[in-house]
């Protein structure tokens, strides 16, 4: 099946999902993860009207970068960092990004914003929410103080835009299995909302395997990258690489 067939099958469950929750189908956006496929798999989801991607690795999409954004049908496309990135990295990832979607600390939020500030350049970020509580996963525990310490300093982020929460529940062969932490999320959010002040318009969750579920529990943004592009050349080294 060619990507396009990919792309308008996934569509169609989305917008499925979306009516069963009483949602607007509009209200989510697809985000094809593309991590390890080729520059021209990019090009052929642009093509079938794709604009959204997300990418793990600042090498790995810098060596894309070149062939993808100059493409006139790439022209609108948005390039999005899922995976976790270290601050030594950060400089790189706000020059290459349109947003980094997963922020766990005080630390990173900071060298991002020096950067993205030496850029003159405003930054969208999510939070990336550990709800599972898993070792070998990133992301800021749920009520941590390290998540609350990076939302009070919202304020002095001065090139940084808190949009939302991202998370990866623990892996379940049973699409339900994650339900109930994507629910979680979802009420983590709204707490925070009301302890920050801030929107938190963007709820990312939901992969391949269990969009439909998180789609249902109120996701924005769903990761899907292995029903798009087909396996993946290498394996990812954690769970959480594996929308």
């Amino acid at each position: 099946m060619s990507i396009a067939l990919r792309l308008a099958e996934i569509r169609e469950r989305m917008a499925g999902a979306a009516r069963r929750a009483g949602r607007r189908p509009e209200e989510i956006a697809l985000m094809a993860v593309s991590k390890t496929h080729p520059a021209s798999a990019i090009l052929e989801a642009v093509a079938a009207g794709q604009t959204l991607f997300g990418e793990n690795r600042v090498q790995e999409f810098a060596g894309k970068r070149d062939e993808v954004v100059p493409s006139a049908l790439a022209a609108k496309a948005k390039f999005h960092l899922i995976g976790h990135l270290q601050s030594n990295k950060a400089a790189k990832a706000v020059e290459l990004f349109d947003s980094v979607d997963s922020v766990d600390s005080l630390r990173l939020a900071e060298r991002l914003n020096e950067a993205a500030e030496r850029l003159g350049k405003r930054l969208d970020m999510l939070l990336e929410i550990n709800v599972g509580g898993e070792a070998a996963k990133s992301g800021a525990e749920p009520e941590s103080d390290e998540l609350y310490k990076l939302l009070d300093a919202q304020a002095r982020l001065t090139h940084l835009n808190i949009a939302g929460c991202m998370t990866v529940p623990p892996f379940t062969d049973d699409p339900e299995g994650a339900r109930s932490y994507f629910a979680q999320l979802r009420e983590l959010r709204d707490r925070l909302r009301v302890r920050s002040g801030l929107a938190l318009d963007e709820l990312s969750m939901g992969m391949s395997h269990d969009f439909e579920v998180a789609i249902e529990e109120g996701s924005t943004c769903v990761r899907v990258g292995t029903a798009i592009f087909g396996s993946r050349s290498y394996p990812a080294p954690y769970e959480e690489q594996r929308p």
